[in-house]
């Protein structure tokens, strides 16, 4: 098969498609990335084949613009349940959602991805969940496609609330625009707007299903394989450490994004060092510039990778990001997570907090004592401990990517052209 993987230019993206689309290509078929311009040495780096379309977005510049109102009630999808929100509610999130994300991600590629989609003639589109140029990539010439989830799916769940208001309204004050923008789209190349369109033939999900929410639509599990790109193993981590391993990392996405951390770093690290720990802290240069001292258990990275590091590591802590989350997860590693209502970083806390396997604080409420404390419980209660190796040994349990290339092919036949 000709497979094309979508994503919008966002590294921690691609590197959630990197074990499958290697799976697929060491079975036997062609594999191509494509992306804006901005992430094709990225691609490149991972030893797949990469294709620059169209222009890049300018979503990050939007972001680091308008910080201070990341968190607000039109785009806090983090409680996407049907009794949460009204009509009105509902509408504005899709509104806000389409004309300052989905357009700014899409709109500059999509159309130069059809181009592509057309001279490759993929069988089967994989995309990520706001790389909606591939769904209409796939429509336009008639192959499978499928959404590759890296995250707790508030996509497809607040899709469902937003259908059920829906026909609830009469037809005068009905409006969705997600079809609106889809559908305009395709029309430019005679195809129609389904929801297809919005949440995938298929999903294939790399969420524990324990943790994941309640989904209509059909998932593929997969197992989640940590990918941190190009890295080495430095010395020091050969050496067991002689107290308990605390790591925190600020979150290369989440810098890159929004234009730097929401985290204390600096307050966290004097709070960390008076503790009876090891701590390694993987920041950025100017981060660890403005630091004061760095404590004499504190060990400062510019990058690790995280799957080499974690299996020693005691307790994670991060802003919620999924290369972090996941990582964790599949390391049997207890995590705290300071962070907001962006994204689902909130939903990736509060469920881990609910499986018993971490502990989640709204960043205006991180203070020295709430993180000790924090700190401390994950370290101390080994029902923490005991519960990240139940969700690491379900991981386990679930398809590799390499177990769940027959179940593709299977599945690009039925719904392909």
């Amino acid at each position: 098969m000709r497979i094309l993987f979508a994503t919008v230019s966002e590294k921690s993206h691609l590197f959630t498609m990197v074990p499958l689309a290697w799976s697929l290509a060491a079975a036997g078929h062609e594999v191509h990335v494509a992306s804006n311009p901005a992430l094709t040495e990225s691609i490149k780096s991972t030893g797949l084949t990469a294709v620059s379309v169209g222009k890049d977005h300018n979503l990050h510049e939007m972001l680091t613009q308008n910080r201070e109102s990341l968190e607000n009630p039109l785009s806090d999808w983090s409680t996407p349940e049907l009794d949460q929100h009204s009509w009105e509610q509902v509408l504005m999130k899709f509104k806000i959602s389409v004309m300052f994300a989905y357009q700014t991600y899409n709109d500059c590629m999509v159309h130069e991805l059809v181009d592509y989609a057309r001279h490759f003639q993929p069988d089967l589109v994989i995309w990520d969940p706001v790389s909606y140029a591939g769904p209409v990539a796939a429509r336009v010439v008639g192959a499978a496609h499928a959404r590759l989830l890296w995250c707790i799916d508030i996509y497809a769940k607040m899709r469902e609330v937003f259908l059920a208001r829906l026909v609830e309204q009469p037809e005068e004050r009905r409006e969705d625009p997600m079809a609106d923008w889809l559908g305009g789209i395709l029309a430019r190349y005679d195809r129609t707007f389904d929801e297809e369109v919005v949440v995938g033939q298929w999903t294939i999900d790399q969420i524990p299903t324990s943790l994941q929410l309640p989904l209509s639509v059909q998932r593929v599990p997969v197992r989640y394989l940590p990918y941190n790109g190009p890295s080495d193993i430095p010395d020091w981590l050969r050496e067991t450490p002689g107290r308990p391993r605390v790591v925190l990392t600020s979150g290369v996405s989440a810098r890159a994004a929004l234009g730097g951390t929401f985290m204390p770093v600096a307050d966290m690290i004097d709070t960390l060092g008076a503790m009876d720990i090891d701590v390694v802290a993987a920041l950025p240069p100017e981060e660890v510039e403005a630091l004061a001292e760095v404590p004499a258990n504190t060990r400062i990275v510019d990058f690790v990778p995280l799957h080499a590091l974690l299996p020693g590591a005691s307790v994670l802590i991060h802003h919620g990001g999924f290369g972090s989350w996941g990582t964790a997860l599949a390391s049997g590693v207890p995590q705290f997570i300071p962070t907001i209502r962006y994204a689902d970083w909130w939903n990736k806390g509060t469920t881990l907090h609910e499986a018993g396997a971490g502990l989640v604080v709204h960043a205006s409420e991180l203070t020295a004592e709430v993180l000790r404390e924090s700190v401390e419980r994950l370290l101390k209660d080994a029902s923490y401990k005991e519960a990240a190796e139940r969700l690491r040994e379900e991981n386990l349990r679930t398809p590799t990517p390499h177990d769940v290339v027959p179940v593709l092919e299977k599945l690009t036949v039925e719904h392909g052209r």
